[in-house]
């Protein structure tokens, strides 16, 4: 992975407006981004209450990232931490963090706070077992 990231320049970021990698923030001065990360089109993220996504992080395409939900009044900070992996398709309800190293399966509804070396997935997400370090 080091040689996939070895020419890695942080993004520029528009408020409202699609990356070069055709993802998308609202509210971007909350958001903040660690090096190393790679985040698949199409993904949408609302970081009102602040969005930190920490360094090697990977998140899938078409991911929906909500820092804010209107429709059950849940606001809070969002946390994915260091070499977590985030599958496509997935949600990230308010007020969530996803600990170092874990891995979340694709089309996951995560709106509990999942633990470091954990695989997790399903709707809403399961921890399944945990995984070894890297």
């Amino acid at each position: 992975m080091e040689n996939r990231f070895k020419n890695w320049k942080h993004p520029k970021i528009k408020e409202g407006k699609l990356t070069k990698y055709y993802w998308l923030v609202q509210n971007n001065k909350n958001l903040k981004l660690g090096k190393k990360t790679d985040i698949g089109a199409f993904t949408y993220i609302n970081a009102k209450n602040g969005v930190e996504i920490k360094d090697n992080v990977q998140i899938g395409s078409h991911c929906s990232i909500y820092s804010i939900s209107t429709i059950d009044n849940k606001e809070g900070k969002i946390i994915l931490e260091k070499n977590c992996k985030i599958g496509s398709h997935c949600t990230i309800m308010p007020g969530v963090m996803v600990g170092e190293n874990s891995v979340i399966g694709a089309f996951s509804f995560i709106n509990k706070d999942i633990p470091a070396n954990t695989l997790a997935y399903g709707i809403p997400v399961k921890i399944i077992k945990k995984i070894n370090e890297k």
